[in-house]
């Protein structure tokens, strides 16, 4: 504890962490405000880390922590992840834009590198709000003086198969904190990739063109096949293009679709996803048993599509068969309410994006 916030606490408890120190502390009422009297606020001005308020039954808490050492990070391996994720998303939009054949073990080193610039109109919007959804995770856990990890890009198949990624997470390598903690960072990477995917979204769908439906489907053409509609996609197209049943999608949009898609997928309430995250900080007595019920309809709806099936299997494989969430330092410590605005705009995301069918073949 620094010696200078001593004269303004009644108490403190101190938890020393691998990578931080965390200080939770009951301010005296005769300097805890709010606001906080000036000598206090000029003693927080020297604080060596970061911290905030927790209004508490016994008082004014002041949460502080400060960092200890850095971590080293492997630079090479995240950029080399990057790199490949950016060549084979690259390489699905030039067969998007029929520069490459669909099966690609027809490729030819000489036609792939020749129809890569075509597929950057497709791979940049995309990595970009991929990149933004972690960054949001990344800058937030930063700002809190938790040990997390770069982005990790994961590579998947290219087409007829996949679309050469699987999005994107960072690694948590400590304890949070708190539910403020986890609700912030949880939430900020959802936030963060629709504030870039929806642009990216209305800008691809005004350069797409109306089209005949494709085997008596209407909706939204690709060579992937039918993309499904989501309430935000629904929207977006009303605006853009009113009475036309079918568009036949432009790559920046098919993009935008799948940023939105991505974005509907991390906020689904189950294990450790983004919304799971989101569920434990607001209700943590619920998360179990709310995890499991959407576990079970996600399962259901493959019926609608295949695609549930596959991210069905994929959640229960990486929590390794658990769907409840670990547990955070202090988790007796309540939400404030100035997080309620990141609750509900957590569930109206979750809302605008969800899409029964994502992908009709």
């Amino acid at each position: 504890m620094a010696v200078g916030l001593v004269p303004f606490l009644v108490a403190w408890r101190t938890t020393p962490l691998h990578d931080r120190e965390v200080i939770d502390a009951l301010v005296d009422p005769a300097y805890a405000g709010p606001p906080e009297s000036p000598e206090l606020a000029a003693a927080l001005r020297n604080w060596p880390g970061t911290y905030y308020w927790s209004d508490e039954g016994d008082g004014r808490h002041l949460i502080l922590t400060r960092p200890i050492g850095r971590w080293r990070e492997a630079w090479m391996l995240h950029v080399a992840l990057f790199l490949v994720v950016l060549l084979l998303v690259t390489s699905t939009g030039a067969v998007i834009v029929d520069a490459l054949p669909a099966a690609f073990w027809s490729w030819s080193r000489e036609r792939l590198l020749s129809a890569l610039p075509s597929g950057l109109p497709f791979s940049l919007p995309l990595i970009a709000i991929l990149l933004c959804h972690e960054l949001g995770h990344y800058l937030t856990a930063r700002h809190y003086q938790l040990n997390v990890s770069p982005p990790f890009f994961i590579p998947g198949s290219p087409p007829p198969f996949g679309i050469g990624t699987f999005g994107a997470f960072i690694r948590l390598r400590t304890i949070v904190n708190d539910r403020r903690q986890l609700l912030d960072v949880g939430a900020a990477g959802p936030i963060a990739g629709f504030a870039v995917a929806l642009p990216v979204l209305w800008l691809g769908m005004t350069w797409s063109h109306p089209t005949a439906p494709v085997n008596g489907h209407t909706g939204l053409s690709t060579p992937f096949g039918m993309l499904g509609q989501s309430p935000i996609t629904l929207l977006v197209g009303h605006f853009i293009w009113r009475d036309v049943s079918t568009v036949a999608l432009h790559p920046v949009a098919i993009a935008g679709w799948f940023g939105m898609f991505i974005t509907m997928l991390n906020l689904l309430p189950m294990a450790q996803l983004d919304g799971g995250h989101i569920l434990y900080a607001a209700f943590p007595n619920w998360h179990r048993r709310v995890a499991r019920l959407f576990w079970v309809l996600t399962i259901g709806l493959a019926w609608l599509s295949r695609t549930w099936l596959i991210w069905g299997v994929l959640v229960l494989l990486l929590s390794r068969g658990r769907l409840d969430h670990p547990p955070v330092l202090d988790a007796y410590r309540p939400l404030p309410r100035s997080r309620l605005w990141m609750l509900v705009i957590s569930l109206v995301l979750l809302a605008l994006t969800f899409a029964p069918v994502p992908i009709r073949q």
